[in-house]
């Protein structure tokens, strides 16, 4: 028989010291956890008190929609992040050529000047050996500007077009009453266009001085000489 089940007149006066300081520490530790109890403001349920179900669906119910508007979040910046992504890989394929296209439209500058130094007569008056030379430079031009096409490089010829600052530069005016105020009516250099950008915008000469375009009828307005139908 050991000390704990030992009646108190059968124990030692060691034995009932040590008994009466566990029974003081059992007393602390119950109070401690009363006063615990009631300063944090629970109270134990008793013990035959069943569980609020509701309250428990509800909590669970809203967790639940809480991860799936996550979820939906989630997959829409997924999809904006691989229309982004894809876009960007859609442009660098088409404006990789840029730089060396650009590098080329010198080229281009120069087999036209080649061909426009020589008149008509001069050609007409060439002998076989230059007319051949002629129609080769004419066909290395065609060339050129057929593989910059097929790369998505496309001229810009602006002659008789209204002058458009976008895909122009104007290098000088030119007095002309026969056109329209602001009309290319002499290019310089052609333009150059890659996909939507452009690469080098066309040289030209505008016109200035000639009449200006008639503006547009307003909606519900009548032309001159015409008269509006107010019956219908």
């Amino acid at each position: 028989m050991n000390g704990a089940e030992k009646r108190p007149e059968e124990m030692t006066p060691e034995e009932l010291a040590a008994a009466d300081a566990a029974a003081d520490i059992d007393s602390d530790l119950d109070e401690a956890d009363a006063d615990e109890a009631e300063e944090s403001g629970w109270e134990t349920p008793p013990e035959d008190a069943s569980p609020d179900y509701e309250a428990v669906i509800g909590a669970l119910q809203d967790e639940l929609q809480e991860a799936r508007d996550q979820r939906m979040r989630t997959a829409a910046e997924m999809e904006n992040l691989r229309r982004r992504t894809a876009r960007e890989v859609a442009d660098a394929k088409k404006f990789a050529v840029s730089s060396f296209a650009r590098d080329l439209l010198s080229v281009s500058d120069n087999l036209t000047r080649a061909l426009t130094v020589v008149s008509d007569e001069e050609k007409g008056g060439a002998g076989e050996v230059w007319k051949n030379l002629l129609e080769g430079v004419q066909m290395t031009e065609r060339e050129l500007l057929t593989v910059l096409d097929k790369n998505g490089v496309t001229k810009i010829d602006p002659q008789g077009e209204k002058f458009d600052p976008n895909k122009h530069q104007a290098m000088f005016d030119v007095p002309d009453p026969s056109q329209p105020n602001g009309t290319v009516v002499q290019v310089v250099a052609p333009g150059f266009v890659i996909g939507e950008r452009v690469l080098r915008p066309a040289m030209v000469g505008v016109s200035k001085g000639g009449p200006k375009e008639a503006p547009k009828p307003a909606a519900g307005t009548a032309a001159a000489g015409e008269t509006i139908d107010k019956s219908a």
